[in-house]
């Protein structure tokens, strides 16, 4: 089975299904992302990119509201604080890592790890 992301306007993700390989497949039996992709537009309209459970393509699983950068080839998740910036492998950084002795949130406006209350 093979997964595709239905994109909006935006290149957000809006939906993400599941295709048979055989409608992915060429007369040969290879599968190919095109020939899925084609086979989400007849059938829903819109685009549709490949994305993998594993992260062998496009870096991460597509979520909803997850959103496709053509200029890494990835889908990417909502950022979840403007000081973030993001890394190699398409994933969220803050500005300083998280500590690892305990249980922390990200503080945005001291921009800074707090610990969690009651650990």
């Amino acid at each position: 089975m093979a997964h595709y992301a239905q994109l909006d306007e935006n290149n957000v993700v809006v939906s993400v299904i599941v295709v048979d390989n055989k409608d992915t497949a060429d007369a040969y039996g290879v599968e190919k992302e095109y020939i899925g992709a084609a086979f989400c537009e007849r059938l829903f309209g819109g685009t549709w990119k490949q994305t993998s459970y594993n992260a062998n393509i496009r870096k991460n699983y597509a979520g909803i509201g997850y959103s496709y950068h053509s200029d890494i080839d990835a889908f990417v998740s909502p950022k979840p604080y403007p000081s973030w910036t993001l890394d190699a492998n398409a994933q969220w950084q803050a500005p300083t890592p998280c500590p690892t002795d305990g249980m922390y949130s990200w503080n945005e406006d001291n921009q800074a790890w707090e610990v969690v209350s009651g650990t």
